[in-house]
């Protein structure tokens, strides 16, 4: 039996995930660079509460990233259904909903939560603490 289809389409939705990533990785990144940023301006001769500016960055990067990991989580789960269709029912749809594919785990708030984004922005967020009071105090 020739499952050249079901290759081809396990292949689409593979790049989507990794693109996925892709997007998430660099978010990261200019959450950090972002924040670093935030913060040397505001250690100049400015108001201390300009420090809380830095929150900003870190909410939005947080709300983004955690979408972009919803779709991926979508996406794998779209990748797995695939790969369990028989060869002669493949027709190359992308489709990856909450509908058809929500779970607890696939929800934004499962996502907003989990382990990769939580020990990412929550030190990101407590440093930013720190660096406030640290500030402030003097």
């Amino acid at each position: 039996m020739n499952n050249d289809n079901k290759i081809k389409h396990l292949e689409m939705i593979q790049a989507v995930i990794n693109r996925m990533a892709s997007n998430s990785f660099m978010l990261k990144g200019w959450a950090v660079t972002l924040v670093a940023g935030i913060i040397a301006l505001s250690a100049k001769d400015t108001d201390k509460m300009y420090f809380l500016v830095a929150y900003i960055p870190i909410i939005i990067f947080w709300g983004l990233d955690s979408y972009y990991l919803l779709q991926e989580r979508l996406y794998r789960s779209l990748y797995k259904k695939i790969c369990s269709t028989d060869d002669n029912k493949i027709n190359f749809s992308l489709v990856a909903s909450k509908e058809e594919f929500g779970s607890n785990k696939n929800s934004f708030g499962a996502c907003l939560l989990s382990g990769t984004e939580l020990w990412f922005y929550l030190p990101l967020a407590l440093v930013c603490a720190g660096v406030i009071y640290l500030t402030i105090k003097k």
